[in-house]
């Protein structure tokens, strides 16, 4: 998404502020729970990882960012560490970039799994 080139840097800060709020109010609650530790008998965690990147210029830039930032959460939650930091093993993930005068900045969601 694409944000107008006339805005201020504080209006957009606040718009891409709100986008984020309105992404986490539409179904992206689960991204906050307290503890996603992995359901016994299963490879996954029993709830979604939510987390932001820093505003790059690139947008495969954030990505990158958010990746890292995702994977370091799951790291050091009780429970997972290590073998459910692999977002591409992530089960119903949700990708969302911002663009704006500042930058892109993404959001992932994923419930972060192991391999067998």
């Amino acid at each position: 998404m694409m944000l107008p080139a006339n805005l201020s840097r504080s209006r957009s800060r606040r718009l891409i502020a709100i986008l984020a709020a309105t992404a986490l109010a539409s179904g992206l609650t689960s991204a906050f729970a307290a503890d996603p530790a992995p359901l016994p008998g299963r490879n996954c965690a029993a709830e979604s990882v939510y987390a932001s990147g820093e505003p790059a210029s690139f947008e495969w830039l954030a990505r990158i960012k958010t990746h890292a930032n995702w994977r370091a959460k799951v790291r050091v939650l009780p429970g997972l560490g290590d073998a459910y930091a692999n977002w591409k093993r992530a089960e119903n993930t949700t990708e969302r970039c911002f663009s704006g005068p500042e930058g892109t900045v993404c959001q992932f969601t994923g419930i972060p799994c192991r391999k067998d």
